[in-house]
């Protein structure tokens, strides 16, 4: 059984655009017709025309981009509505859909047909054909000649007699071969597929070669061609309903363990692991509270317990769901929690090291406890970035959640600092000083050009170990300039500098507009 949606990309692009749907539209590519519908086609519109033609021919043509993505986007509802009634669904292509015909389920072709297009009908496609027939090729060529609303069944063995007549204009839809052939076929006078089923195979393979041959086996109603199905995929959400509803975090908690084992036993059962897991409230049938949590390797149960307690915390006042303004959170007491997978892995991806993970799991569950008196994000990691300055490499994410949006580390990043990188940064720059040999500050030009050689520099805060006096610079390096944010107030036009003092130790010192100043400390 095939289902035929004509003019499927018009329709779907005239969905997005929230245009009515009988108004005259064309779908172009590279400024020609690729599809147009029925009320464009009765005012002369064709495929194949060029921009100004068709504007030409109806000058209220809504014009559309091609979006192949759109497309399949807006014909999963369909392929989802077909698997309801018959798994097995292969999608060919948008707008067009194949399936092995349901007949013992609903007597007969005729009668499966009937609920298919009912059923279709009645989810907002208005505008479906079905063909039913021995073989694909035929199947789709009975679709197409089937009215709206309406199908066509070819009866057992009959697939060769209904295609004799049908024009061999129809192969135009197998894109630029079949467009070749069509012409080939018409220069040589054959005008339906009867008249090149009629041909000798030998003569078609030689003259045509082997498509020309294969779309023969085609008009001859032999051909044979199997469609993958598509498998539906599993259904792994999880959720658990409280009757009645709960008003304390401490008790949804306790409820939700059996849940949440339950969901991770599920996703081994399909050989997954979930690294991205968003935990739903709802009160009164409204998602209330929804949160997507990422876990740095993959959840187990116990961790799902905790991002709930975590989450529906964040909104506890006095040991029960209030509402509060300013936060958006729960109004009202919870009446179901559901476990929703956002993010699936092969589990063997995440397998056990060779002696285990029980140390892992062991500091995993101390800090989650530490996590559950202070609060989820009062337990901080460093993670590394991309950037030019110490401090901009490094950020903080909460202990179990994964690190997302940070600057890539791949990029060049101008005017960064080389290597090998300090081991202290400081939270807070510390004031400095730098002076050459008559003791005059020393600068960086516009055109990043030192206006004397560095010779003492001293740090007039504290830093580890105590003040930091006037000291000869023994070594140094740079300038390595930056101008970066100035649009938003940030640094601007600035300079770093890899200072050694008589002592023996290496600083990072960044000259600015506002002066200098100490950002990091080396080995």
């Amino acid at each position: 059984m095939v289902v035929w949606c004509p003019d499927w990309s018009v329709v779907a692009a005239l969905e997005e655009a929230g245009a009515p749907p009988r108004s005259p539209a064309a779908v172009l590519h590279a400024n020609v017709v690729e599809v147009c519908n029925g009320p464009a086609r009765s005012e002369g519109v064709r495929r194949g025309q060029r921009r100004r033609d068709a504007q030409g021919k109806c000058p209220e043509l809504l014009l559309l981009p091609a979006n192949p993505d759109r497309d399949a986007r807006a014909f999963e509802p369909v392929l989802a509505t077909v698997e309801e009634l018959r798994p097995g669904v292969a999608a060919l292509r948008p707008g067009l859909l194949a399936v092995r015909a349901p007949d013992r389920w609903y007597g007969n072709e005729t009668y499966a047909a009937a609920t298919v297009s009912q059923t279709l009908v009645e989810s907002g496609v208005w505008d479906v054909r079905l063909g039913v027939a021995d073989d694909l090729f035929t199947a789709e060529q009975a679709a197409r000649t089937a009215d709206a609303q309406s199908w066509v069944v070819v009866p057992p063995g009959g697939s060769p007699a209904f295609l004799r007549g049908i024009p061999v204009d129809v192969l135009r839809d197998d894109g630029p071969r079949g467009r070749e052939l069509v012409s080939l076929l018409q220069r040589l006078g054959l005008r339906s597929l009867g008249d090149l089923a009629d041909l000798p195979g030998e003569a078609v393979e030689h003259r045509l070669g082997t498509y020309g041959a294969a779309v023969r086996r085609r008009a001859r109603g032999e051909d044979r061609s199997l469609f993958a199905a598509r498998t539906p995929p599993p259904e792994l959400d999880v959720q658990v309903p409280f009757e009645p509803p709960l008003d304390s975090v401490e008790a949804i908690t306790f409820s939700v363990r059996t849940t949440a084992e339950r969901f991770v036993s599920q996703l081994a059962h399909h050989q997954l692991v979930a690294t991205g897991v968003r935990v739903e409230a709802e009160s009164d049938g409204v998602v209330c509270s929804s949160r997507l949590w990422l876990h740095p390797r993959h959840f187990a149960a116990r961790d799902l317990v905790d991002r709930v307690h975590w989450q529906l915390q964040s909104a506890d006042v006095g040991g029960s769901l209030r509402s509060r303004k300013e936060s958006g959170a729960v109004r009202a007491p919870i009446e179901l929690v559901r476990f929703v997978p956002e993010v699936v892995e092969p589990a063997a991806a995440h397998g056990e090291a060779l002696w285990g993970t029980a140390s892992d799991d062991l500091v995993e569950r101390g800090v989650a406890r530490v996590q559950g008196m202070l609060g989820f994000e009062a337990v901080l990691r460093p993670v590394l970035q991309g950037g030019r300055s110490p401090s901009a490499r490094q950020t903080l994410v909460p202990w179990g959640e994964r690190a997302v949006d940070l600057r890539p580390l791949d990029r060049p990043w101008p005017g960064k600092v080389p290597g090998p990188a300090p081991v202290r940064v400081l939270a807070a720059p510390q004031d400095a000083e730098v002076v050459d040999d008559r003791d005059q500050a020393v600068d960086v030009t516009e055109r990043g050009v030192v206006t004397g050689e560095p010779r003492r520099f001293r740090v007039t805060g504290r830093v580890a170990g105590g003040e930091l006096p006037w000291q000869p610079v023994k070594a140094w390096a740079g300038p390595w300039p930056t101008d970066e944010s100035w649009w938003s107030g940030g640094v601007g036009r600035s300079s770093r500098f890899q200072m050694v003092g008589a002592d023996g130790r290496a600083w990072l010192l960044l000259r600015s507009p506002a002066g200098w100043f100490l950002e990091a400390a080396y080995d």
